[in-house]
C-alpha cells in the first residue's frame, strides 16, 4: 500500500492507495497516528483510492476516530466509494466520521 501525505494549511491529508486490509492497515495506522500528533487533530483521510476495507481496516479507522474524539475532534473522511460507505453504514460506524465529497470540502470544514 502506498500512503501519500500532504498539507493544506494547518490540515494534514492522508491518502492511502489500495485495499485497507490486514498488514497494510497497520502501516496506515502508524501514518495516521503520527499525522494526528503533528496536525493537532486536523486530519482528513482521502478514501478515494481505497478499493475496499476489511475488519482490521475498519478497526484502524475507529481507533483513529477514538483518538481524535478524546480531544473533541472528529475524523474527516472524503471520497469514499459506494462500497466503503455501505460497509460503514451496515456496521453502524458511519456516524463516527464526518463525510465529505472531496478533499477541498473536508479541508474547508476546519475553517
Amino acid at each position: 500500500m502506498e500512503i501519500h501525505e500532504s498539507r493544506q494549511g494547518a490540515v494534514t491529508v492522508v491518502r492511502p492507495q489500495g485495499p485497507l486490509a490486514l498488514g497494510d492497515a497497520e502501516q496506515f495506522k502508524g501514518v495516521v497516528e503520527d499525522a494526528i500528533r503533528r496536525s493537532l487533530g486536523r486530519l482528513v483521510v482521502d478514501a478515494g483510492a481505497i478499493a475496499y476495507v476489511d475488519s482490521r481496516g475498519l478497526e484502524v479507522l475507529v481507533e483513529a476516530s477514538d483518538s481524535l474524539s478524546q480531544t473533541g475532534r472528529t475524523l474527516h473522511v472524503c471520497g469514499a466509494n459506494e462500497t466503503i460507505r455501505e460497509v460503514l453504514h451496515l456496521t453502524g460506524l458511519d456516524d463516527r466520521f464526518e463525510h465529505y465529497e472531496d478533499v477541498n470540502a473536508a479541508v474547508r470544514s476546519f475553517l
